[in-house]
């Protein structure tokens, strides 16, 4: 296969819808420019928001975007814990209500520097494979744990009672690597849906959907480092 186009080149601002998977989306832009496509992070296929897709001699930059903070949305749903940390896996674990204290008590140790294990439906690889792969076969997996920072984790709504809360609504802003997941797993429920917001300075309100997509729209390099502070 002959290498993929340099040009037309930069960083395309797109709103991931629910279903696809991320490198799908990738794929689709890659068929509108003809040019080398890359990205800065993905998105789980039930999740949307922002993705950074890279183009052309721009893709040499996916370095300095992937570690840039992400903020998020996120629906958890408390009534229930599942084997992959969203909607996609079965119940195992109905915990009894939650009341607001509670639930406090819980967000306040989820602020700042933390460690939890990585979800098993991740892409993270153990033993040389993925770990989702491992989880859909059966295998029970000892997950590694990560850390990371949350900067921000602000309650937005949630439904029910006061002393049986159903679910809540979460802001968070997070470093790079943060899996939502396993914050929601934490406060003993399940990301009920999850929208990436910002990604660094850039902002899901500046993005299109992969059908509207135009090569217009791809922010040049220079921009883009002058955004994130780093010298061309």
């Amino acid at each position: 296969m002959p290498p993929r186009a340099l040009d037309p080149a930069g960083v395309a601002l797109v709103d991931k819808p629910a279903g696809p998977s991320s490198h799908a989306i990738v794929a689709q832009i890659r068929r509108a420019t003809g040019a080398r496509t890359g990205h800065a992070g993905t998105l789980d296929p039930f999740a949307t928001g922002l993705l950074l897709v890279l183009s052309g001699k721009t893709t040499k930059i996916a370095g300095c975007l992937v570690g840039l903070d992400k903020r998020y949305l996120t629906d958890v749903d408390l009534t229930a814990r599942t084997s992959t940390g969203d909607t996609e896996g079965s119940v195992v674990e109905t915990p009894g209500p939650l009341d607001e204290a509670e639930l406090e008590r819980r967000l306040a140790r989820l602020r700042g520097e933390i460690e939890l294990p990585i979800p098993a439906a991740s892409a993270v690889k153990i033993g040389g494979e993925r770990a989702y792969r491992l989880a859909r076969r059966g295998v029970e997996l000892e997950m590694p744990t990560r850390r990371s920072t949350v900067y921000a984790l602000d309650v937005i709504s949630y439904t029910g009672e006061v002393d049986a809360i159903d679910s809540v609504r979460l802001d968070l802003r997070v470093s790079s690597g943060t899996y939502v997941r396993a914050i929601a797993e934490a406060l003993g429920g399940h990301c009920r849906t999850l929208r990436r917001t910002e990604v660094g300075p850039f902002s899901v309100a500046d993005a299109v959907a992969p059908d509207a997509f135009e090569q217009s729209c791809l922010l040049a390099e220079a921009v883009v480092l002058e955004r994130i502070g780093v010298r061309a």
